[in-house]
């Protein structure tokens, strides 16, 4: 593709050479430039691409698109001088493979909790009404039916495009991703068409990163106010900055709720570890969930699939045939009559969705709640001592213990979560710095009937400990625990 044709969406500072010429690649990592790509020179938040230029240019790069022009220029080289690569490289890159968010209707959905499994529930139902589709989320990316590891919630600009033209190629005709904060901010979304977006709901997370609140709310609207006047947006009612995001898009936007009036309505009529019967718009269907937050998620899901033109009578039925997303709310059942529940929950708002839900079923039933729980390394300390408070609140035991301390020392960790309890509350509380023996602990805690919630990691499948990632499954150990295969 000849290099006028990239730049015809960017808007240009200035331009030093030919840019008739052919570009055969687009990178934004100088390691991965081959003969005819062109290099875009990023300002990460880790390292100024503007650096590797000249590697760049010595690995074969044509032209190199950057914010600030070197002093030495190469007469051979075209050089694009932009506002901001970041913002340019996803236009640059949908443009290299062929637009191919315009081929598909693209589905975003962000928001602090729910977008994995709401996306990964999309795709499924997609697939259970017989269509080819994709997905793009934090646990696995998928090409139809094939499966592409994730390193990110949402790739780089770059590799997003390139996974958007290879469902292109194979044939799919939705793909459902998550929009994370960092994504919308880093504008790894630019230049995607999408043809709807959710909303799930706004609480404290990546404060490490945004800084302020204010700073992350108004990140996740930015990716609705982008939308265009032919989008549709699900935005959730109950929350309380479910309409805050909706006040400056074009898309049309439709609401849900459990608690109010809305587009889109359900109730729970009855509540079990197995799941769920409920009353979606007037209908009767039974789901292999729990909790009031999955009855959200699955509302979303079902309000998306009717705004894509789908039967409501077609999308009830594939929704009582989808199960858990894995790593959210799995109940594991020991042979002592216990139940263990392994759920990513990592932030207060998760924790009392989790806990509340685990609550709605032992209602009255009179089992009690040990939690295990921790808080990763390097990332938002505000929240920690909040998740010891949240655990300590819906539990008759806690043991605060690691998840991924990354090279953070573990019992730092826990004790900035102790620092948010107060002596009463301490009395419920163990620390176990060792997450296997923290787990090994409630079990033998527990007696029939109890129910021990394994939060923080879901489904990862290690825990990263002075930079290392080590092989770490609560899935397994809970199973090796119990004496279960």
């Amino acid at each position: 593709m000849k290099l006028s044709e990239l730049l015809k969406n960017i808007k240009t500072i200035a331009i030093h050479g030919n840019t008739d010429v052919e570009v055969k690649g687009v990178n934004i990592d100088s390691r991965k430039i081959e003969d005819g790509h062109l290099f875009i020179a990023m300002k990460g938040t880790q390292v100024d691409g503007h650096k590797f230029i000249s590697k760049a240019v010595e690995s074969g790069a044509v032209a190199v698109l950057l914010e600030d022009m070197p002093e030495n220029l190469d007469e051979k080289i075209t050089y694009i001088q932009v506002a901001s690569t970041e913002e340019a490289a996803g236009k640059v890159a949908t443009m290299f493979y062929g637009e191919p968010s315009r081929k598909l209707k693209l589905i975003g959905a962000t928001g602090t909790n729910g977008k994995t499994t709401i996306a990964t529930l999309l795709y499924k139902l997609f697939r259970e009404l017989g269509y080819k589709v994709g997905l793009l989320s934090t646990v696995c990316n998928y090409i139809d039916d094939k499966e592409v590891p994730a390193s990110h919630t949402t790739p780089d600009p770059i590799e997003l495009n390139r996974l958007l033209a290879d469902m292109v190629k194979a044939g799919c005709e939705y793909t459902f991703m998550e929009c994370s904060s960092h994504a919308i901010h880093q504008h790894r979304i630019s230049g995607l068409e999408f043809a709807g977006g959710i909303f799930t709901n706004l609480t404290r997370d990546h404060l490490d990163y945004h800084k302020t609140f204010e700073n992350y709310r108004n990140a996740k609207k930015m990716f609705f106010d982008g939308l265009s006047k032919n989008a549709f947006v699900i935005t959730n009612a109950d929350d309380k900055n479910g309409m805050v995001m909706v006040q400056n898009t074009k898309a049309t936007v439709k609401t849900y709720s459990i608690k109010r009036m809305a587009d889109f309505r359900a109730k729970i009529l009855e509540c079990h570890f197995e799941g769920m019967y409920l009353e979606i718009d007037g209908k009767e269907v039974g789901v292999q969930f729990i909790g009031k937050f999955n009855v959200s998620n699955l509302l979303a899901v079902y309000g998306t699939a009717v705004m894509l033109g789908k039967k409501p009578e077609d999308i009830l039925v594939a929704l009582s045939t989808l199960k858990s997303v894995n790593g959210r709310l799995e109940p594991i059942q020991s042979p002592e009559g216990f139940t263990a529940v392994v759920d990513y929950a990592h932030t207060p708002d998760a924790l009392e969705n989790v806990l509340g839900a685990i609550h709605d079923v032992l209602d009255n039933k009179g089992g009690h709640v040990i939690t295990v729980c921790g808080a990763g390394g390097h990332r938002d300390k505000g929240k920690r001592p909040l998740m010891a408070q949240e655990a300590v609140k819906q539990s008759d035991k806690v043991i605060l213990t690691s998840d991924n301390p990354r090279d953070e020392e573990p019992q730092a960790i826990i004790d900035d979560m102790l620092a948010g309890l107060d002596a009463t509350q301490r009395k419920k509380v163990l620390t176990i710095v060792d997450r296997k023996e923290a787990i090994r602990t409630a079990a033998m805690m527990a007696q029939k009937g109890d129910v021990i919630l394994v939060a923080g990691k879901g489904h990862e499948n290690y825990q990263e400990i002075n930079g290392v990632k080590h092989h770490f499954d609560d899935h397994e150990v809970i199973r090796e625990i119990f004496g279960i295969k």
